[in-house]
């Protein structure tokens, strides 16, 4: 069963990405079911089916399973897509496609996916910690560091939530580092992210501004580094 997902997913990431220029893409956003690249880029997709699967005629009917949903997935994608709506598509659009691929694998190969093995103690850890990790800490951290409201970090040139988002990323990246047992890992990281926000700190006028992103940045650092111990004592009990 794996061994045939992974071909098919294989097979998806030659044809949707490696073997798709950005010139298509636009094309095809442009012109949607008229762009000629539309149905090159479904020649091309079939083209990558046929050589993962090493043209064996067993796996033609999810070969045109496969190819004929990817195409009516993309029509659908072209005709809704808008500006406000680009990104939420394109995980749709993902989503969709690895879907039938997986429906696809489970016709040849039937497995299942029973809630005891979704809702096992190893799972439910990992998703708690996850979550621990991502969400719980950003709510955390926004009624810590409003404690304090500082001119100088807020400014116009700034992305929307960029904040929010980089702070999930380096817990999320402190709490794998620690499931790795590479704690060195988070060293380097602390020091890149210090590197990045010198600018900030060199132009503050006085220490506040200095003080305010050394507390943020401790602060989530330590939420993760709590987030990820907590999670490894937990899986020993687990084991035990």
């Amino acid at each position: 069963m794996i061994h045939l997902l992974l071909k098919l997913i294989l097979a998806h990431i030659l044809g949707d990405f490696l073997l798709q220029p950005e010139k298509w893409v636009k094309d095809k956003e442009e012109k949607k079911h008229r762009s000629p690249y539309l149905y090159i880029h479904t020649l091309v997709h079939g083209l990558a089916l046929c050589i993962v699967l090493q043209f064996d005629h067993k796996y033609w009917a999810g070969f045109f399973t496969i190819l004929i949903s990817h195409l009516a997935i993309d029509l659908i994608k072209l005709n809704l897509q808008n500006k406000s709506n680009t990104r939420r598509l394109f995980f749709l659009d993902q989503a969709a496609h690895l879907l039938i691929i997986a429906l696809v694998v489970n016709s040849y190969e039937p497995f299942t996916l029973g809630l005891d093995s979704i809702l096992s103690p190893f799972i439910l850890l990992l998703t708690t910690a996850i979550l621990t990790a991502t969400v719980v800490s950003s709510v955390l951290m926004r009624v810590i560091i409003t404690k304090w409201d500082l001119e100088e970090d807020r400014t116009e040139d700034s992305l929307e939530n960029a904040g929010k988002y980089i702070g999930i990323l380096e817990r999320l990246f402190v709490f794998g580092f620690i499931v790795m047992n590479q704690w060195q890992a988070i060293g380097f990281l602390l020091a890149a992210k210090s590197i990045f926000r010198f600018g900030d700190l060199s132009k503050s006028k006085d220490r506040k501004l200095t003080e305010y992103i050394l507390i943020g940045t401790l602060t989530s650092f330590g939420l993760a580094i709590l987030t990820g111990m907590g999670y490894l004592y937990m899986l020993q009990l687990i084991k035990n």
